[in-house]
């Protein structure tokens, strides 16, 4: 073990005279007052995140202190580096552009710094995929530990928790129903501590993925990010880091087929967000696994839901802390899981949950799988000649009496064509038709943002309408509802037959059937020409450039060619 340990000689910067190197090295080390002792230590570098422009992480400041404590306590010298952040709602055009080049800024940063192992410290959305990303690609002994969800915050007596509530108010507000003095009012009550949304939205989903692949230590994804609890995760996260030095489990170990299988239980069981399902697809890529929509729907089949939080059900992240958390969920997930996999303590999961001896559980928040809130998975994948790679339906947050529904299109060819036409009084537009949204997908210079929860036409929103069947190959927040079908592969920027649905269009939707059909005879598609989009010409240059040429679908986790393993 001990020749693996090589602190400030790994990586030696390359002077053409190694003994050169290192003591240069040591001598600009020690000018920031580190004793000659403390750098023979095995490193631990710790990947902070944190930001002016991310609300969610704004607490890694105290949380980064504890990682280092834990670290000197075992014996490792702690050395902190920044990478890119991503604030979900401060990029522009959507975080999901900027995913990747956070994985490869891991990842290089990783290889290129002297560390033995690394703490990877994210939270908000799209930094947890990026980390573990870049992690697996990199191969060196990681262990995440994530921001931890915020508490909730009060309006007239009400709870209220970004951002499931952010959108339920703001649609009372179009329909009419708050006006603007209280939507102000809301505005500052919605996020009201530190963290990550307090919703089981894409941020706690993908917390929730972390623990259950065996990426961050147990029982931590849902302490909220203002608990002591996540002071003390955070300082166990450092001790663990340096347990993790010269072994052989490393996150390209511990992610394999059966512990991301294992992972998307998980997310049918929580109901959980629909952007997880592109997020687990480009990690377990970089492992060179493949995940299929087709398994995707085997497993939903057979696995209930059994969390009871927004925005499928009532409660908060809160809520589910106190109510067991994920010992809780796995445990009753137990005999459906691969108990086998290495979690990044060195234990199996059959170890985790045997040694976890908890007896309550909140079961207003939590179900016994014998008595599940909803029988079958909370997401499920749909096929047919509108989405011949497949769509992601999340059904728990939908209307079911709108699961078997057959509709006329009202489309609208990119997103400016949706802001232009969407509240005009004069839409042609009736609560049974289908909206349609074009040109949103990950190869449109928009990048796949968080779009497909298209607003219902403020004329129908006036007269009460609350949902509608909204078809796009955008995506969703996983704080959003309605039904929603969402990830059109192929998109319609690359040539997919969405770009070819018209206004007056009949489509199906099944459920049951696990379809969405153009209801359009094959020899008539033939004679339709996709639009162009306004803003098709490529890029030429910088990240834009390299993000056009080599992103790729929904189907594969919308992560680069050549970053996964050839």
């Amino acid at each position: 073990m001990t020749n693996r340990i090589a602190g400030l000689r790994r990586g030696l910067t390359n002077y053409g005279d190694r003994d050169f190197s290192l003591y240069l090295r040591r001598s600009f080390a020690r000018s920031m007052g580190y004793s000659r002792e403390i750098l023979e230590r095995p490193v631990v570098g710790i990947a902070n995140t944190g930001s002016g422009f991310n609300n969610c992480h704004r607490h890694f400041p105290e949380m980064l202190e504890a990682v280092k404590r834990g670290v000197l306590v075992a014996g490792g010298l702690p050395i902190e580096f920044p990478t890119i952040s991503l604030g979900e709602v401060f990029l522009s055009p959507t975080s999901l552009k900027y995913r990747n080049l956070m994985s490869i800024d891991t990842e290089e940063m990783i290889r290129a710094q002297p560390m033995d192992a690394v703490v990877l410290m994210g939270g908000c959305d799209k930094t947890v995929p990026a980390q573990l990303m870049g992690a697996v690609s990199a191969g060196l002994p990681a262990v995440m530990l994530v921001a931890g969800p915020m508490m909730t915050g009060r309006h007239k007596g009400e709870r209220l928790g970004a951002c499931t509530d952010c959108r339920r108010f703001w649609a009372r507000y179009r329909a009419g129903e708050v006006n603007a003095e209280e939507i102000a009012e809301v505005e500052g009550n919605l996020a009201v501590t530190a963290g990550t949304c307090a919703v089981m939205g894409t941020a706690s989903t993908m917390a929730c993925i972390a623990e259950a692949i065996g990426m961050i230590l147990p029982g931590t994804a849902a302490i909220p990010a203002v608990h002591a609890d996540r002071l003390r995760a955070a300082e166990a996260t450092g001790v663990a880091a340096v347990n993790l030095i010269g072994s052989a489990v490393t996150p390209n170990r511990i992610v394999n087929q059966k512990s991301v299988e294992n992972a998307l239980r998980v997310l049918l069981a929580l109901g959980g967000s629909t952007n997880a399902i592109i997020h687990l697809t480009a990690i377990a890529g970089r492992a060179g696994v493949p995940v299929t929509l087709d398994q995707f729907n085997r497993l939903s089949d057979t696995t209930p839901v059994l969390v009871n939080l927004k925005p499928v059900g009532n409660g908060y992240m809160e809520d589910f802390f106190a109510a067991g958390g994920m010992g809780a969920l796995l445990r009753e997930l137990k005999p459906l899981l691969h108990l086998d996999c290495v979690t990044v303590t060195g234990d199996t999961l059959r170890e985790r949950l045997e040694d976890d001896d908890a007896d309550y559980v909140d079961r207003t928040i939590i179900a016994a799988r014998e008595q599940p809130f909803e029988p079958q998975g909370g997401l499920v994948a749909l096929f047919g000649n509108l989405a011949p790679k497949g769509a992601i339906l999340k059904r728990s947050a939908a209307d079911a009496k709108l699961f078997e529904h057959e509709g006329t299109a009202v489309v609208f060819s990119s997103l400016e064509d949706l802001a232009a036409r969407i509240d005009d009084p004069a839409l042609e537009v009736k609560p049974e038709d289908i909206l349609v949204l074009q040109n949103a997908g990950p190869h449109s210079p928009e990048a796949m943002p968080e779009a497909g929860y298209l607003p219902i036409p403020k004329k129908l929103a006036q007269r009460g309408v609350k949902d509608m069947v909204r078809i796009s190959d955008a995506r969703m927040s996983g704080t959003a509802f309605g039904t929603i079908v969402l990830h059109v592969t192929p998109d319609a920027a690359s040539g997919g037959p969405l770009g070819l649905v018209r206004n007056g269009d009949r489509i199906r939707l099944s459920v049951k059937e696990r379809r969405i059909e153009l209801l359009v005879d094959d020899a008539a598609l033939k004679q339709r020409v996709a639009p162009a989009h306004p803003d098709a010409q490529k890029p030429t240059r910088g990240y834009a450039k390299l993000y056009a040429e080599q992103i790729l679908g929904a189907d594969e986790g919308c992560d680069f060619a050549f970053l996964r393993p050839q």
